[in-house]
C-alpha cells in the first residue's frame, strides 16, 4: 500500500468529497462513495481525513455472540478501538445493516482520546447524541439503540472491506464532510489532491462570478478565453 505524506492529507482537508468525486470519476473511478452514510449530528467544522482502518462484521451467530465476549480484550471490535492508528479513520463494514449499533459513545469516546481522526460505519450507532457532541467527525446510516451482538459479530480487523458498497483498503484515504465520505486509493491520493486543490480555486472563483450575477455560459466549464484569463487575475489577487 502506497505511503500518503502528511502534506497530502492536508491538502485533502481544504477540499471537497463533491470534488473528489469528479476527481475519481475522471480517471474512471464510480463507486468511491459510500452510500447512504451522513455525518451523526451536524457536520463539522473541518473534513475528516486519514487512512483506513477497518473493522468487518458478519451477521451474528447467537452461541457465539454472547454479552461475555466482550470481556476478552482480543475481541475484534475492542481490538479495533485500541489498536487504530492515531490519525486514521476507522471504517466498519456493517452489511449495511443499522438495526443494531455498530458501535457507542464510549468506544468512538476512546477513538477521540487516542487521536483517530474519524469513524465511520454503514450501519448505525447508539447514543448518537453523545456522539453528535464529540468533537471527532462520525459517520453512520442512522441511530440504533441494540447492542451490536444482536446482529453483528466482529471479525475482521484491517483487511479490504465493503461499506456501503464502496470498496475500502486499508491505508485508502478517506474523506468525509457535509455530503458524506468518499474513498481515494492511496496510490492515487497524491495526485487527487493536487487536482481538487486546483479545482476547488477554479470553483470559489466562479461561485464568485457567478453571485455577481455572471452567467455560467463560457464560464463553466471554462470554454471562453477570457475565463482563464479573469481567473488568472482571480488568483494573482487572491493570493491563491
Amino acid at each position: 500500500m502506497a505511503e500518503v505524506s502528511a502534506a497530502v492529507i492536508e491538502k485533502l482537508k481544504g477540499v471537497s468529497t463533491a470534488t473528489i468525486s469528479t476527481c475519481l470519476y475522471k480517471r474512471g473511478m464510480r463507486s468511491q462513495y459510500i452510500q447512504d452514510v451522513l455525518p451523526v449530528g451536524a457536520p463539522k467544522s473541518r473534513s475528516m481525513v486519514g487512512p483506513a482502518f477497518t473493522l468487518r462484521y458478519i451477521p451474528a451467530r447467537e452461541d457465539l455472540n454472547e454479552l461475555q465476549v466482550f470481556r476478552d480484550p482480543e475481541h475484534p471490535q475492542r481490538k479495533a478501538v485500541e489498536t487504530c492508528p492515531p490519525g486514521a479513520v476507522l471504517v466498519m463494514d456493517s452489511r449495511k445493516n443499522p438495526r443494531a449499533a455498530s458501535a457507542g459513545s464510549i468506544l468512538i469516546g476512546r477513538l477521540q482520546a487516542r487521536g483517530v481522526a474519524g469513524v465511520v460505519s454503514d450501519g448505525g450507532f447508539r447514543d448518537a447524541g453523545d456522539i453528535a457532541r464529540m468533537d471527532m467527525p462520525a459517520f453512520h446510516q442512522r441511530p440504533s439503540a441494540p447492542t451490536n451482538l444482536t446482529l453483528h459479530q466482529a471479525i475482521g480487523i484491517n483487511e479490504p472491506i465493503s461499506c456501503g458498497d464502496a470498496p475500502v483498503f486499508p491505508g485508502d484515504i478517506i474523506v468525509g464532510d457535509c455530503d458524506g465520505v468518499v474513498v481515494i486509493p492511496a496510490h492515487l491520493a497524491a495526485e487527487i489532491a493536487d487536482e481538487a486543490f486546483e479545482m476547488t480555486a477554479f470553483e470559489d472563483f466562479v461561485a464568485e462570478e457567478v453571485a455577481k450575477g455572471r452567467s455560467i455560459r463560457g464560464l463553466y466549464p471554462a470554454t471562453d478565453p477570457k475565463t482563464l484569463d479573469d481567473f488568472k487575475a482571480w488568483r494573482a489577487a487572491k493570493g491563491r
